[in-house]
């Protein structure tokens, strides 16, 4: 008989499988990134003339929603309007609970406006308290369709703007500044530092 032979078996190193593995990851990761930049999207950032203010970041949260109100409000406008040649008036708004032109406790809250009928072709909120929210002007085009053309003053007390004064050149002069939506930012409000 022959003697027993023992065989040793060495278990495998995990050096090399591990170093593998950590190049799959990386080439994973590099393709991956790769496909990330290639197909990102660059995004324009509009900028504003000195006389805008952007409706996400230049606004309080009390102008802020004001400026929706008006937005939302501005339509039904737009269809009292075709049923009626002349604007209703803010009183007439406010009995019908359109905010920001009815009473109630939002409106206290944010800045207590005061809104009249300019020249019927404008509607001017002045503020009760300017350091919660500017006062507003809202003017109405004829065109049906056209957005809206909200402006903001921020001045205490407000410079009333009377009718011959509300083209573009003769609100800015007066420090009034115009609201505009820009939809090619982030959604979250972001800080200026």
């Amino acid at each position: 008989m022959s003697a027993p032979t023992t065989q040793v078996i060495r278990p495998a190193g995990a050096g090399h499988e591990t170093l593998y593995v950590l190049l799959l990851c990386m080439i994973i990761l590099l393709g991956a990134g790769s496909v990330v930049a290639w197909h990102g999207e660059t995004r324009d950032v509009a900028h504003l003339d000195a006389h805008q203010l952007d409706a996400r970041r230049d606004l309080s949260a009390a102008e802020q929603g004001i400026y929706a109100d008006l937005r939302v409000t501005l339509d039904e406008i737009r269809i009292l309007r075709e049923s009626e040649p002349a604007l209703p008036g803010p009183q007439a708004l406010a009995d019908e609970g359109f905010a920001p032109f009815a009473q109630d406790a939002s409106s206290v809250s944010r800045g207590g406006h005061a809104w009249q009928l300019l020249a019927d072709r404008a509607y001017f909120g002045a503020s009760a308290n300017s350091s919660v929210a500017g006062s507003f002007l809202m003017r109405i085009s004829e065109v049906p369709g056209a957005s809206p053309d909200i402006w903001l003053n921020r001045g205490n007390p407000p410079t009333t703007p009377t009718p011959a004064m509300l083209d573009d050149a003769a609100l800015s002069a007066a420090g009034w500044q115009q609201i505009v939506a820009q939809f090619d930012a982030g959604v979250t409000r972001q800080h200026r530092h």
